[in-house]
């Protein structure tokens, strides 16, 4: 069953970052269906400088200024689209960045999607949106509709919190530890 749009209205980012690993992120893209459970999240808020948002809004990031439940995709290094889930409300720019996932349904679409091989396809932000199908055309689609959503899977198992990753220029910011990771998941990014 998809989360209702409610859940992602979670004032508290990291509350919500932690509790997204275990959930399943699915997408419907031309009819092929890929999904795979999270295992690794970075949670960002408008008040620490780690975040797109921390100036305000500028015409990249205006989603993530909008209520929780929505998709927040950019270009990185104009490389990598990054997938992340906007949460809170309306005027609290938040949003939970999808670092890596394990591949449950569509394992064949995610190879001839990324033109790899398993075991690691989705093993990092860059990688599990490529596999995924997921582009910038998707920034602002609501993650309770027909294309991207998200399950629970009733998972319960041990997180653990760490350091957020690439983000140096966060200063003290880039220490807080607001990447969650399923305990010794193979999946989770390096």
């Amino acid at each position: 069953m998809k989360l209702p749009f409610e859940y992602y209205q979670n004032e508290n980012v990291t509350d919500i970052a932690r509790d997204l690993v275990g959930k399943r992120l699915v997408t419907r893209i031309n009819k092929q269906l890929t999904s795979g459970i999270i295992v690794e999240t970075e949670a960002y808020s408008y008040r620490e400088r780690g975040c797109h948002a921390f100036r305000g809004m500028t015409k990249r990031n205006h989603v993530m200024f909008g209520d929780g439940g929505v998709a927040y995709v950019y270009l990185c290094y104009g490389i990598h689209h990054l997938f992340n889930i906007v949460t809170n409300r309306t005027g609290y720019a938040e949003a939970v960045l999808i670092r890596a996932l394990e591949p449950c349904e569509g394992e064949a679409i995610m190879l001839a999607r990324t033109g790899s091989s398993l075991p690691r396809i989705t093993s990092g932000p860059g990688k599990l949106t490529k596999a995924l199908g997921l582009t910038t055309a998707f920034n602002g689609a609501a993650l309770t509709g027909p294309t991207v959503w998200l399950e629970d899977e009733g998972w319960r198992g041990k997180t653990v919190a760490r350091q957020r990753i690439g983000i140096d220029y966060a200063g003290k910011d880039a220490r807080l530890p607001w990447r969650f990771v399923m305990k010794a998941n193979k999946w989770v990014s390096r």
